[in-house]
């Protein structure tokens, strides 16, 4: 048999496109750039980011800058990719065409995976927010949600496309809300904060008043608040006019890095001095509180809700889009590549769905242990996703100069020494881990996990060739 990786472009493109013609475009601009705000706001902001300024201070704004220029060129390559062809299966797609068979294999199973624990942890965060108002056990919610935002991704693509639409835009305004209040408390004085100043970025100890070591620590938190930002590469088989839409998206996104969170944290650490931010407390919450509006800890625990149920809505569509891709190109059971009469990947859905029922039963037997050890799948495989974009960008570049394959439109600025210095960029988390008790948790998952993969893609390919020689 033939390695896929080494078939002719033309063959690849018509491949890529028979696959991308089973799905509806029922993504429209305005949801996709919705969907691309709110791949970029999740909880890590809302809730994480306490224990971040208590670790690094104000020089957390400058981790989150750092790592947004690394997070725009990995969307700018995925960009230049998507404009040469857009896929559903996007990542995996181009490691398939561009570093062979076991590298779509690995990125596909990777991605799959992150989504799948990110879900399980959300799904259950989900359950700990509405015991919030109600005395409800955190399975029950857990299982609602699920089966809820299961159904909704089901019915249609434009069921799940408006979900996330309004997931984003409660996100989107509670964000906006907080900093225009802030800039009213510092400009106009209004509210009962005391002292707020934009000298509190430096008053206490300065911009890195725990030291330069603790802000580099810091990087490996910020890095994995932007996971999500990738997804509006799966929406490209989906998406109306992916060529122009998901160009206009990737190019806003250095916009909603510095308002929603260097802008947010400016004016979070403005208001507040940063020495009253503490792990497991959300600075929402604090500046909301300080400033004095009334049940600010429901408003932003409704907020953290609406971000675990946009994480978990979103998991549900990638997997199911991802399994799909898999199963087109021979990497997962043949089953998975079935579309509904509505044109949505349902047999992708329905496993991935159930897998993440599994979360519900780990958070009853061990709430705080397993879930560590899932949650650190996510850690490690998104890390692994975005190399792979790097990567790819980097061997189509080559291509193109080669004469090989036709030069997209949509450039990366730079390149190739901007995709070397991301990729580096994401070098240097990956030791970063090494410094934290949780880091080094996820990269000895990260190696069991590629201990799973090799071992499953002799297994798989051997059943393909099974396959194959028998249609033959």
């Amino acid at each position: 048999m033939t390695d896929r990786s080494t078939e002719a472009p033309s063959a690849q493109s018509t491949r890529s496109q028979s696959e991308e013609e089973g799905y509806k475009r029922g993504l429209n601009p305005r949801t996709i750039q919705m969907i691309a705000i709110g791949g970029a706001i999740g909880t890590g902001l809302f809730y994480g980011s306490g224990g971040a300024i208590e670790q690094a201070g104000p020089a957390l704004i400058l981790c989150y800058l750092v790592a947004g220029v690394a997070i725009f060129v990995i969307m700018r390559a995925l960009g230049e990719l998507l404009t040469y062809r857009p896929v559903s299966g996007s990542f995996a797609e181009y490691a398939h065409e561009f570093l062979g068979r076991f590298a779509g294999f690995v990125t596909g199973w990777t991605y799959w995976a992150v989504w799948i624990s990110t879900c399980m942890a959300e799904i259950t965060v989900a359950g700990k927010y509405v015991k919030y108002w109600f005395a409800v056990p955190e399975w029950a919610t857990a299982l609602v949600v699920l089966g809820v935002l299961f159904a909704a991704n089901l019915i249609s693509v434009k069921m799940f496309g408006e979900g996330e639409f309004w997931f984003s835009a409660i996100k989107v305004t509670a964000i906006l809300a907080m900093i225009v209040i802030g800039i009213g408390v510092l400009v106009i004085g209004f509210g009962h904060a005391q002292h707020p100043t934009v000298t509190n970025l430096w008053a206490d100890g300065g911009v890195f008043p725990k030291g330069f070591g603790q802000a580099l620590l810091a990087l490996q938190i910020v890095v994995f608040a932007y996971v999500g930002v990738e997804l509006v590469g799966v929406t490209a088989g989906e998406a109306r006019d992916p060529r122009t839409t998901l160009r206009k998206a990737i190019n806003s996104l250095p916009i909603r890095i510095g308002l929603f969170y260097v802008g947010a944290l400016i004016v979070i650490m403005s208001v507040v001095s940063w020495t009253n931010f503490h792990s497991g407390m959300s600075p929402f919450v604090e500046v909301f509180q300080k400033i004095g509006i009334p049940g600010a800890a429901g408003i932003i625990n409704f907020v953290l809700l609406t971000a675990a149920l946009s994480s978990c809505n979103s998991g549900i569509y990638s997997t199911g889009r991802m399994l799909r891709s898999l199963a087109l190109r021979g990497e997962a059971p043949a089953g998975l590549g079935a579309l509904s009469r509505r044109q949505v990947p349902y047999t992708g859905i329905i496993v991935s769905a159930a897998v993440m029922v599994i979360g519900v039963i780990v958070n009853i037997i061990s709430p705080d242990k397993a879930f560590n050890y899932i949650t650190s799948v996510s850690t490690i495989g998104i890390i692994v996703v975005w190399g792979m974009i790097l990567v790819c960008h980097m061997v189509y570049r080559a291509k193109v100069r080669r004469g090989e394959l036709p030069a997209s439109d949509y450039r990366l600025p730079g390149a190739p020494v901007s995709t070397v210095l991301a990729l580096a960029f994401l070098v240097l988390v990956v030791v970063l881990l090494f410094f934290t008790d949780s880091g080094r948790t996820a990269v000895v998952v990260g190696v069991v996990w590629t201990v799973l993969v090799c071992a499953g893609y002799p297994i798989v390919n051997a059943l393909v060739k099974r396959r194959e020689a028998m249609s033959a």
